[in-house]
């Protein structure tokens, strides 16, 4: 693999500094602050952990799009999630479980269901990324 994708293709890019404290690292992406990573988890997430709280945003962020074009008035939106990891390497998930809870005023779990699945089945792209095999699976909770 060499070089960055060709010209025109839509591209996300981050630099990665390591700061030579044992296995954490500083994530960078343009001129916003930097965020830690951690392969200890002893300072802050560490990349598996970061690749769920990845999911959990960008699917997120579709469900509070798409309910807000369902006329719901979104209060707030807590997503939990688990992931089940291989035994042997690479210790890739096999499993990844959402939990969605959602409050508002119009915000039902019929309208909480579609925009989850919506999200979920064909919008987010960190999901969507994921390997074609790794269960995804979810509940939804209007409190």
């Amino acid at each position: 693999m060499t070089g960055r994708p060709s010209v025109g293709v839509p591209t996300r890019a981050v630099d990665v500094r390591w700061t030579g404290d044992g296995l954490v690292f500083e994530a960078h992406g343009g001129q916003r602050p930097p965020i830690l990573v951690d392969g200890n988890s002893q300072q802050s997430l560490s990349p598996v952990e970061l690749l769920l709280a990845s999911a959990a945003a960008c699917a997120g962020a579709d469900v509070v799009l798409i309910l807000a074009k369902q006329r719901a008035d979104l209060r707030s939106l807590t997503i939990s999630m688990t992931g089940t990891r291989r035994d042997t390497e690479p210790r890739r998930f096999v499993a990844i479980h959402f939990q969605f809870t959602a409050a508002g005023v119009g915000v039902d779990l019929a309208k909480l269901r579609r925009a989850v699945t919506l999200s979920l089945d064909k919008y987010c792209s960190v999901v969507a990324t994921l390997a074609p095999d790794t269960a995804v699976t979810c509940d939804c909770v209007v409190a």
